[in-house]
């Protein structure tokens, strides 16, 4: 394959998944330039690792790896973890969506989890199987679901459900 037409099945696979990287990134940045900063980062990261992708997995979970261990990294970076809640109004989503309110009550949730408990959460909300989920993060489906039950449990709690 020429490095043309790499370029340009890199760029259709991301265009299609792009959605993927900024659920992502918002789960673990601190306002809009840290998403911007971590999506321009994960992108870099995919492409310089494309040419290792095998087609052993799909691309989309091949991508949320990618963009996990990128975030992750960069939490790991940086010296102090003082989070501001992000506001929806941050992140310009359309004035009359009704579900608003809720989203941004989640999103705060979440980000008070820890960071390898947002990423599973993050896959879950995204609808990935308890399999999909396994493969993506490198464990097994039970310690999945284990996992994914005490974040629930642990989100029930904080939101005084």
């Amino acid at each position: 394959m020429t490095d043309t037409n790499k370029e340009k099945e890199f760029t259709e696979l991301l265009l299609q998944n792009q959605h993927i990287i900024y659920k992502v990134c918002l789960m673990y940045a601190q306002d809009k330039e840290d998403i911007a900063d971590l999506y321009q980062e994960t992108v870099y990261n995919l492409w310089k690792s494309y040419t290792t992708f095998e087609n052993r997995s799909s691309f989309s979970t091949w991508l949320y790896r990618v963009a996990l261990n990128t975030c992750i990294s960069d939490l790991r970076r940086r010296k102090h973890h003082e989070y501001v809640p992000l506001q929806l109004a941050d992140i310009d989503l359309p004035d009359n969506d009704p579900q608003a309110e809720m989203l941004n009550t989640l999103y705060s949730l979440v980000r008070c989890l820890n960071k390898l408990d947002r990423m599973y959460i993050v896959l879950w909300l995204d609808e990935k199987t308890y399999d999909e989920i396994a493969e993506i993060v490198g464990t097994n489906r039970n310690q999945v679901a284990v996992r994914l039950h005490r974040i629930k449990e642990k989100l029930k709690t904080m939101s005084n459900l």
